[in-house]
């Protein structure tokens, strides 16, 4: 059989995602394209790898046992490239990373830092929310991923490193802005700007209603950590949000941290991969140097 790694890759993507349109997304590529590959992979097999079964496809006996063989040659290709960029001693090549999206307020400057002393290294840096993040993880699609809330699984390895820090935010003109020891049922009462279901933040401030037989209705339901500062400055309700988003915000005297029974809630950043994961010499060289990096959290101050 003659077959190609392109195919390989093409064949595992497919398979992972169930879909030729989201594998040809993340290998950027068009779906003529990809579908040309399979089909050319099909002729060398002799067998149909994929069914189709209402709108979703599913993998044939052929092609489980082909994903078998190229997840072992995919992974066998991986390991030999890490091998060899170590004995060569050079950090360049891709890193791949997936982070939570309020990360985007300090992953884009450790980022920068490490790039300037690695300017050979090619960085695919993907925010999403935390369901994406664990679904990206499980699937071992980067080299490592970045999250506050880690799930609760033996599989994992996990790296802390920034403290994450999360208060109660308000509008300066708030009737509790200058309350102190603000009760949490009283702070239930109030109109409150949630970020979607899957983020990493709405999920500890439920976590801690819950835990003190408290429900709050969101008032509004939006999709980033800017939307809803914007929505907190416009009057419309309270937000739970990372220290490391308001900088800005606070000393320019358009947000206020209120001063809460139980907050704020201090978490921390983790870096996280699968167990018996190689990482590349990149992957490396950068996971070290967001751990000795990061020492910069004293400068958050309430």
């Amino acid at each position: 059989m003659h077959l190609t790694l392109q195919q390989l890759r093409l064949f595992e993507a497919v398979s992972r995602h169930s879909s030729y349109t989201r594998a040809a997304e993340e290998l950027h590529l068009t779906q003529p394209a990809v579908s040309i590959q399979l089909k050319r992979l099909e002729a060398q097999a002799g067998l149909p790898l994929f069914e189709q079964v209402g709108k979703k496809i599913f993998p044939t006996a052929a092609g489980i046992a082909m994903h078998a063989a190229s997840t072992d040659i995919l992974s066998r290709v991986a390991e030999l490239k890490n091998t060899l960029e170590e004995l060569k001693g050079v950090v360049k090549g891709p890193l791949r990373l997936s982070v939570v999206t309020t990360t985007k307020y300090f992953m884009p400057h450790l980022l920068g830092g490490f790039l300037q002393k690695y300017p050979d290294v090619d960085p695919k840096l993907k925010f999403t929310n935390r369901a994406r993040v664990v679904e990206r993880l499980m699937n071992n699609e980067d080299d490592f991923v970045v999250m506050g809330q880690i799930p609760n699984d033996e599989k994992l390895v996990t790296y802390p490193f920034l403290e994450n820090i999360l208060s109660v935010v308000a509008p300066p003109n708030h009737p509790l802005a200058n309350k102190k020891n603000i009760q949490l049922k009283t702070l239930a009462k109030e109109r409150f700007l949630h970020r979607e279901t899957g983020s990493g933040t709405r999920l500890v401030f439920d976590q801690l209603l819950e835990k003190n037989d408290l429900h709050v209705e969101p008032y509004m339901e939006l999709g980033s950590s800017e939307a809803i500062k914007q929505g907190v400055m416009a009057g419309l309700g309270l937000a739970v949000l990372s220290l490391h988003s308001l900088t800005l915000e606070r000393d320019a005297g358009k947000l206020v941290v209120l001063d809460v029974k139980g907050f704020p809630l201090k978490r921390r950043w983790y870096a996280v991969h699968l167990k018996g994961k190689k990482l590349s010499l990149v992957a490396k060289t950068f996971m070290e140097y967001i751990l000795s990096e990061s020492n910069y959290e004293h400068c958050l101050e309430l």
